[in-house]
C-alpha cells in the first residue's frame, strides 16, 4: 500500500483512498509495533492478518486486541538479507514529541484510574479539515454507530433498567429509539457545517472557519445515564472532538457498553473513552490542562465545582445543565380535562420525579384548584409503583437506599412545615426495594423547603394564586430557571407568561422538554449559556477562527 499522510497510529493512510479500495483476503502488516494499526485493521475487518514484527510486546498486543481475528504472526524483522541485526527500540522515557507528553499527562489524571486512561485520548476524529476539505469519515462512522445501537436496543434497554430502576418502557424509548437517533442526526449534520467569508475591503479576504475545540469531558448523572452521555457524545464527535465520558458511579453500565459498540462502528481507539469512578475522577478531568472543554449535567452544587476547577487550571469552557424547581401554571381559563391532568402527573412523577425539569411546583388559580386537586388525587392513587421490568408499573424505584431516605426526609419536612398531605407520605422502612410513594401536598407556601429545594423524587406540591401576575411572581421566586409549563386558552396570556418566565424552556398546554432538534438548558442556577441538543450543542464544541488573506 502506498503511504499517504500520518494518522493517529503512526501509519500513512489516506482514508478517502482507503475507503475506495476493494475488500481484500489478507492484510500484511510489516512492523506492527506495540500499538498495532487499529484503523487499518478495522477497515478490512474480515481479512486475514499476517503480522510481522520483532518486538516481544507485539504478541501481547495481538493477544489483547485481536482475539477474534485470524492472525498469523512472525516474530522477526524484514530486510534485504537473512541475518541477525541490532534494532533500535524507541526509548519512550526520553521521547519529546507532543503525543507522548500528552499521554504522560493523561496517565497522571488520577492514580486510582491510571490504567483506564487511553494515552491517545487527544486524537481528533471525524470532521478535521484536511487541506480545506471536510472528510466524510465521521459521518459514516456515526451513522454506523446509530445502526448498531438500534440492533442492540433491547439489550441496552434492559441493562439501563437494571442499572437505574427506570421503567423498561422508558428505557426502550430512550435507549433503543432516542439514543440511535442522536447519532444519526448529528452524523447527518457533519457535512452541513460551513464557514463563511466576511465582508472586508477589496484587497483582503477574510475566511471564518469552524474547528473542533479538542478534548471534551462529559460528566453525566445517574437519572438518565445513557441519554445524558449521548447528548455529550454525539455532537462532540460530530464536531471532530475526542470525548471522555465520566458516568455516575451508580450507573456506568450502558455508557461502557455503548463505547464498546462505538469501537465496533469504527471510532478509532482513544477517541471515545468511558472513565468510571467517583467524584475524584470528575475533578481530575475538570482540572486537567489537556482537557479543552467540560460538558456537565448534574446538581447545581457540583456544577459550581467545575467552574472552580476551570478557573484553577486552564480556564476551559464549562457547559452546565443543572438542577431545577420547575413551575406548572394552571390559569383559571384552563380546561381541567384528562389531558391537563395527565400532563400534571407526568411532569411530576415521570422517572419517579428523578428529573431536573420535573414540574413539582404546581401553581394553580384558586377558581380551578379544587377541581384540579380532585382529579389529580384520583389518578395519583391509581399509580402502580413496582418492578421496573413489569410493563404494568407506572413508577419504578429510586436510584438507591440513600436517595430514598433523602426523598422521605423532604416529605417529612413538608409535613413538619405545615403543608397538607393529601396522599402518599414517607415510605415503609420494612419494604423490599427503594420504592418511594407518589406524594401530593396542598397548601404550600413560597418559603417552604419543599417549594424551594430540588427534591428529585415523586413529591408534587400545589400553591394557590389569584391572578396571572401572582402566578408569575410565585413561579419566578426560585434560584432555578430550567423549565415551566403554562395552561391557558388565551394566546395573549400564554405569550406573556412564556416570554416573562426566566427559564430555558416553556411548554404551553403540554409538558415537553423538546426533542433532538431543539436546544435544552436553563437560566440562573439551572445552567449556563450553552445548550444540549439542536445545532446549538454542536456549536458548543466548535471554535471559530478568522483567517485574513491579503491580495491585490
Amino acid at each position: 500500500m502506498t503511504r499517504y499522510y500520518k494518522d493517529e497510529t503512526g501509519m500513512y493512510i489516506d482514508w478517502d483512498q482507503l475507503e475506495r479500495l476493494p475488500e481484500i483476503d489478507t492484510l500484511i502488516d510489516i512492523g506492527v509495533g506495540p500499538m498495532g494499526t487499529p484503523t487499518l485493521y478495522s477497515r478490512f475487518d474480515s481479512a486475514k492478518l499476517l503480522l510481522i514484527d520483532p518486538l516481544d510486546e507485539t504478541k501481547s498486543y495481538i493477544d489483547k486486541n485481536l482475539l477474534k481475528r485470524e492472525v498469523m504472526w512472525h516474530q522477526c524483522g524484514v530486510g534485504k538479507e537473512a541475518d541477525e541485526a541490532m534494532i533500535n527500540v524507541e526509548d519512550k522515557s526520553t521521547r519529546k514529541d507532543n503525543h507522548w507528553e500528552i499521554a504522560q499527562k493523561l496517565e497522571r489524571i488520577t492514580e486510582t484510574y491510571l490504567n483506564n486512561v487511553d494515552p491517545k485520548i487527544l486524537e481528533r476524529f471525524g470532521t478535521e479539515y484536511d487541506g480545506g476539505k471536510l472528510t466524510n469519515r465521521g459521518k459514516e462512522v456515526l451513522l454506523k454507530f446509530a445502526e448498531l445501537l438500534r440492533k442492540h436496543g433491547d439489550e441496552n434497554s434492559v441493562l439501563e433498567c437494571i442499572d437505574t430502576g427506570k421503567l423498561i418502557a422508558d428505557c426502550i424509548n430512550e435507549v433503543a429509539n432516542d439514543a440511535p437517533m442522536h447519532f444519526q442526526w448529528y452524523g447527518e449534520l457533519i457535512d452541513k457545517v460551513f464557514g463563511k467569508i466576511g465582508p472586508t475591503e477589496p484587497s483582503i479576504t477574510s475566511l471564518i472557519v469552524k474547528e473542533p475545540i479538542g478534548v471534551v469531558a462529559g460528566i453525566v448523572p445517574w437519572n438518565f445515564p445513557l441519554m445524558m452521555a449521548v447528548w455529550k457524545m454525539a455532537p462532540a464527535l460530530a464536531a471532530g472532538c475526542s470525548v471522555i465520558i465520566k458516568p455516575a458511579e451508580d450507573t456506568p453500565l450502558t455508557a461502557i457498553r455503548v463505547a464498546q459498540i462505538g469501537k465496533e462502528a469504527g471510532i478509532p481507539d482513544g477517541v471515545l473513552n468511558v472513565l468510571p469512578g467517583y467524584g475524584d475522577v470528575g475533578e481530575a478531568l475538570g482540572r486537567h490542562k489537556d482537557v479543552d472543554a467540560v460538558s456537565f449535567t448534574g446538581s447545581t452544587e457540583v456544577g459550581g465545582y467545575f467552574l472552580k476547577y476551570s478557573s484553577e487550571s486552564n480556564l476551559k469552557p464549562v457547559a452546565l445543565e443543572m438542577g431545577g424547581k420547575s413551575p406548572f401554571i394552571v390559569l383559571e381559563d384552563a380546561k381541567i380535562n384528562d389531558d391537563l391532568i395527565d400532563n400534571a402527573i407526568n411532569s411530576a412523577f415521570w422517572n419517579g420525579g428523578q428529573n431536573c425539569s420535573a414540574n413539582m411546583r404546581q401553581i394553580v388559580h384558586k377558581k380551578v384548584k379544587d377541581e384540579f386537586l380532585d382529579k389529580v388525587i384520583k389518578k395519583v392513587k391509581k399509580l402502580k409503583v413496582g418492578d421496573p421490568l413489569d410493563l404494568k408499573s407506572n413508577m419504578g424505584s429510586m436510584i438507591s437506599k440513600g436517595h430514598l431516605q433523602t426523598v422521605d426526609g423532604y416529605i417529612q419536612k413538608g409535613i413538619d412545615e405545615g403543608a397538607k398531605l393529601l396522599t402518599g407520605g414517607v415510605s415503609n422502612n420494612k419494604q423490599k426495594g427503594f420504592y418511594a410513594k407518589p406524594t401530593l401536598f396542598d397548601g404550600l407556601k413560597e418559603n417552604m423547603t419543599i417549594a424551594q429545594e430540588e427534591i428529585f423524587g415523586p413529591v408534587l406540591g400545589v400553591l394557590t394564586v389569584k391572578n396571572d401576575e401572582d402566578a408569575l411572581k410565585v413561579a419566578s421566586n426560585s434560584k432555578y430557571g430550567l423549565h415551566a409549563s403554562v395552561f391557558t386558552q388565551d394566546i395573549n396570556r400564554a405569550f406573556h407568561l412564556a416570554k416573562s418566565l426566566p427559564c430555558g424552556t416553556v411548554s404551553v398546554n403540554t409538558f415537553s422538554e423538546g426533542d433532538i432538534k431543539t436546544p435544552f438548558g436553563g437560566y440562573k442556577q439551572s445552567g449556563s449559556l450553552s445548550r444540549d441538543q439542536g445545532t446549538e450543542a454542536l456549536n458548543s464544541f466548535l471554535q471559530t477562527k478568522t483567517i485574513w488573506i491579503s491580495h491585490s
